[in-house]
């Protein structure tokens, strides 16, 4: 199927586990990861009308983003190293992977030096594997108070990528947790944390099912290199 046909798709699948969910369709973004593709293949899906686009590398980034629409909104999802930090808020518009407190801080002053002050989630490590990067729940509990004074971000939400699982139900228990993580912190803090990133092409319906506000999906939209 062509690109336009799979964003279709996919927006339809997005629809129907909301009304599986009872919740409002507008409620959940669809980000259209475009990783590895070039800039005249993403241009199919904003011919489409897909406006939120999601970059892994900063460099992949940095070849498309200036010479594609300036209407889009732009999502760094990938690891973040520090000396990329300034040049991804120059890019981006929301970061998704900010996957600790000294990271954070980090961000913080860059962003008061530049002038800006960029939304970022907090990238959730909900599985505690080794292999991961992101904050562990327990330490996310802890140290929230010193992200929310940091006074040059504005943190709108959690992130995850879950353990690998063999089908799409296994990864539930995992956001059901994220999700959890996410109103204890709002409960304990008396904030809102409106977003949360979790979700790709192989099951980002369930994720929409408990709770899921951004889904990530780029293999179901522009095919396998």
């Amino acid at each position: 199927m062509s690109v336009e046909q799979n964003l279709t798709e996919i927006k339809s699948q997005i629809t129907n586990a909301c009304e599986k969910a009872g919740r409002n369709a507008g409620d959940v973004k669809l980000i259209a990861v475009s990783k590895t593709w070039p800039a005249e293949h993403v241009q199919k899906a904003i011919d489409a009308g897909q406006k939120m686009f999601g970059e892994n590398k900063l460099q992949e980034g940095q070849e498309k983003i200036p010479v594609l629409s300036q209407d889009l909104e732009w999502h760094y999802i990938g690891g973040l190293q520090r000396n990329k930090v300034r040049k991804v808020l120059g890019l981006f518009h929301i970061v998704h992977s900010i996957d600790s407190l000294k990271l954070a801080k980090y961000t913080n002053n860059v962003a008061a030096d530049m002038g800006v002050k960029p939304s970022i989630l907090l990238q959730v490590n909900i599985g505690e594997e080794e292999s991961k990067g992101g904050f562990l729940a327990e330490e996310l509990e802890v140290s929230f108070s010193e992200l929310l004074d940091l006074e040059h971000v504005n943190v709108t939400g959690l992130m995850c990528i879950p353990p690998a699982v063999n089908k799409p139900e296994d990864a539930r228990v995992w956001f059901k947790k994220v999700a959890e993580l996410g109103e204890s912190l709002e409960a304990k803090y008396k904030v809102k944390l409106p977003h949360l990133s979790m979700g790709m092409s192989g099951d980002f319906e369930v994720a929409i099912e408990e709770g899921s506000t951004y889904v990530r999906v780029g293999t179901s939209i522009f095919g396998t290199r």
